[in-house]
């Protein structure tokens, strides 16, 4: 058995249920675990990742040791962490480090339990093992053949370190695999981010008025899922393209300035700080519900919250109730971290049965291939392949263009 650090060992069998139950419905999973299973091509690696720990990754992380690899994982998120997952793991040879509510420093300490491993290949949400590694751990560097990421906002931070020449080893962007943020980010975040909503408050959306902020891949999906259940939609964006988008698909655009007295229901989905901040918070009605599904808990500011606050009420688990001094009450989700992971189980399990997959041959690729540093696509013969696989294990045929049609897309005299 694995060394690890777990909340409760005897939660592994309610763990290894749930782990059983997603993987029946992660064909292409399946599929790669079968393709691979003989020639164990993870023999030799020792990967670190840092992930949401639930019952998806789990299946991800268990395929991995069983095609040969050495596993140390930690929970990218206090809240999404699921003790009895984390249990499981252990359980089948995974290093974890990880427990639900885990504090900042704690985390940081699990990260760093996660490296003392001194992996090869990362796999990455949000690019803290990325930072850490290059901030505290350069010693590891030379044994690192590289990694991927699969979020935007680790992603954006992978470009700033390649931008600014500090990016030390070759990553991976698996967000912007078509097989990712095409499913991912739009029909994942959409539903899983209303699943968490409703799950938490247990009030309906239909006739409010929702707020969506940042109209990318995962705004596209959250206002979708949103006008599907019968809500007003209002969208904020910085981006006049994502902006007119927005409005073309038949939403209402403004600023937050002038959402802010609208809103029934507020979701942040930008990636950015202080989306929603003191002068949004002074013009809110009472009894609006403030989400964020744009990875860290900074796109709705806790500080400014606490600062117009007199106290905070806590009625159900997984909503903060800021009774504000003027005696409106402003309910926060999740505190403020990811609504769709801190109050449910993060997205559908078809959805991330794509996205591991992608995880999987991407860290196959990192391991197999010597890259220079730098942030790299997924390979498009490997990001094609996914979706063969996935629309295959559905029992969907599609077209294969004729030997005609290839040359014909070739040319350019008609």
């Amino acid at each position: 058995m694995a060394d690890y650090q777990v909340k409760d060992l005897s939660l592994s069998e309610r763990g290894q249920n749930k782990i059983n139950w997603a993987w029946q419905y992660m064909p292409s999973l399946q599929f790669l675990y079968n393709k691979y299973k003989d020639s164990q091509p993870f023999k030799g690696a020792t990967i670190a990742a840092c992930l949401h720990l639930e019952a998806k990754t789990a299946n991800l992380l268990i395929t991995l040791t069983k095609l040969g690899a050495t596993v140390a994982a930690c929970g990218s998120n206090p809240l999404s962490t699921q003790d009895e997952i984390c249990a499981a793991l252990a359980k089948n040879g995974v290093h974890v480090y990880s427990h639900r509510g885990m504090t900042t420093d704690e985390y940081f300490n699990y990260v760093r339990k996660v490296l003392s491993y001194k992996p090869n290949v990362i796999i990455d949400d949000g690019a803290d093992v990325v930072a850490t590694i290059h901030k505290e751990f350069q010693d590891l560097i030379p044994n690192i053949l590289g990694g991927s990421e699969e979020t935007t906002s680790g992603v954006k931070r992978l470009r700033a370190m390649n931008s600014q020449g500090v990016l030390k080893f070759p990553m991976i962007d698996v967000n912007d695999a078509l097989s990712k943020y095409l499913f991912d980010n739009r029909y994942g975040t959409g539903q899983s981010v209303w699943d968490g909503f409703i799950r938490t408050t247990n009030m309906i959306v239909a006739g409010k008025t929702v707020v969506i902020a940042g109209y990318g891949w995962c705004g596209r999906g959250a206002a979708m899922r949103a006008a599907g259940n019968g809500a007003h939609v209002i969208i904020t964006e910085v981006d006049p393209h994502k902006a007119c988008e927005a409005l073309m698909d038949g939403f209402r655009v403004m600023s937050m300035e002038e959402a802010a007295p609208l809103g029934d229901i507020f979701l942040t989905l930008t990636g950015n700080i202080h989306v929603i901040r003191r002068e949004h918070i002074e013009r809110m009605k009472s009894g609006v519900v403030l989400g964020n599904a744009g990875h860290f808990d900074v796109e709705i500011s806790k500080p400014d919250l606490n600062a117009l606050s007199d106290h905070v009420e806590k009625l159900r688990d997984n909503i903060d109730t800021y009774i504000m001094r003027d005696g409106r009450r402003i309910n926060l989700l999740g505190e403020g971290r990811l609504t769709n992971l801190a109050c449910a189980d993060g997205h559908p399990i078809e959805i991330m049965d794509l996205s591991f997959s992608l995880q999987l041959e991407s860290a196959l690729h990192i391991f197999t291939h010597k890259l220079k540093p730098g942030l790299y696509p997924v390979p498009a013969e490997t990001d094609r392949a996914v979706m063969e696989s996935k629309l295959a294990a559905l029992g969907v045929n599609i077209d294969s263009m004729t030997d005609e049609q290839i040359e014909y897309m070739k040319g350019w005299q008609e």
